[in-house]
């Protein structure tokens, strides 16, 4: 039973930092991606367009490259893949007590 739920953990860290690798990676390519209006240039701490006097462009990075890495970004986050965690370690947890009591049931002393 714990060599199972150490191979779980192990499982939910690679997760973790494949989720955390790819939101730094699409985050990092949508900044290089994103375009601005003349005389406006792409702030990505403040992910918005700003120009020298720091006023923010009302059409901040709307080029089609930067929505569809923000939209990715977004569905690899909490709203997306990393909000199914809690359901996947509930499900796996789930199925080694059950499967650790059929097995119980099946034995014969």
């Amino acid at each position: 039973m714990f060599n199972n739920l150490s191979a779980l953990g192990y499982g939910l860290v690679t997760f973790a930092i494949i989720i955390g690798v790819g939101t730094v990676i699409l985050s990092k390519f949508g900044d290089s991606v994103a375009t601005c209006s003349t005389g406006f240039a792409f702030n990505s701490t403040q992910q918005l367009c700003v120009n020298a006097t720091n006023a923010t462009d009302t059409a901040a990075a709307s080029n089609q490259a930067y929505t569809n890495t923000a939209y990715l970004n977004t569905q690899l986050g909490t709203t997306g893949l990393a909000g199914w965690t809690p359901a996947i370690i509930a499900f796996v947890v789930g199925m080694l007590f059950l499967g650790a009591f059929m097995a119980k049931g099946g034995r014969k002393a």
